[in-house]
């Protein structure tokens, strides 16, 4: 596996203030995990929505359109951190909130 190189950016969870180191070549769920973070997951691919959260801060993209999010649940901050790639800091609510 080839180590991410900088840039790199900072994820922050809420409401309990933990983060992370999240590269922009790499999904926020599988940064999440490598910094230590629990979060809900299933499929990785976008379809099944158990990591599905509010991206309360910051930007991301996607590699695929539409990934499992509706263009209304998009515009309203839902994301989806399998297949959502940072390009910048982020803060994610956690699901549940």
């Amino acid at each position: 596996m080839n180590t991410p190189t900088v840039p790199f950016f900072i994820a922050r969870i809420d409401p309990d203030g933990q983060q992370c180191d999240a590269w922009p070549e790499q999904p926020l769920l599988l940064s999440m995990e490598q910094g230590g973070i629990d979060w809900p997951s299933s499929c990785r691919n976008g379809t099944c929505r158990t990591c599905i959260g509010m991206l309360a801060e910051g930007e991301v993209r996607y590699a695929i359109e539409w990934p499992g999010l509706t263009a209304e649940e998009k515009a309203e901050g839902c994301v989806l951190p399998c297949v959502a790639y940072p390009m910048s800091d982020v803060r994610l609510e956690a699901p549940g909130i």
